[in-house]
């Protein structure tokens, strides 16, 4: 970074969730809920984000791990929720709104605005990779900011905003 930023008025609590794709979610059902035993606690279907989903909870209550198995609608059309295979990571943090505008000021490239994600969270993302306008991607790794609810930021030792 070129220019020396203001304290980062956010703090990122813990995992929020783990996104995994694949061409068939009943393959990915198969190994991860049924062999493994995690449960299934819903499902997201969106045509926009071109992703029909079911998401398990790994762990109980506010330090409950999502894992999303993700399967494209149309496996022609982007986004590829399916390739890579690990398809994001995201991440718990105590004030959604303070992080998007500091990465964005600090030459994060951040994708679109921020809105509900499948679980009913607000959330956000950090494109893979920079380009010209904003220079700073997530080194390689799509990342989803998520912002939490109270009772997770109590739970995991935020501080209260």
């Amino acid at each position: 970074m070129s220019h020396p930023l203001p304290d980062r008025p956010f703090q990122v609590l813990g995992v929020q969730q783990i996104a995994i794709g694949g061409d068939d979610k009943g393959a990915l059902r198969a190994f991860w809920s049924d062999l493994l035993g995690i449960p299934q606690t819903g499902s997201y279907r969106s045509e926009s984000h071109n992703v029909d989903e079911d998401i398990l909870a790994l762990g109980a209550g506010a330090h409950a791990v999502e894992i999303d198995l993700m399967e494209p609608i149309d496996a022609d059309k982007s986004p590829r929720v399916n390739s890579p295979a690990l398809n994001h990571l995201g991440l718990w943090v105590d004030d959604l709104p303070a992080a998007v505008g500091w990465l964005k000021e600090a030459g994060v490239r951040v994708l679109g605005e921020i809105s509900p994600g499948a679980a009913g969270h607000d959330v956000c993302f950090v494109h893979p990779k920079g380009n010209e306008a904003s220079p700073i991607g997530a080194t390689g790794v799509l990342l989803e900011l998520v912002q939490a609810p109270p009772q997770v930021i109590a739970a995991l030792g935020g501080a209260p905003r």
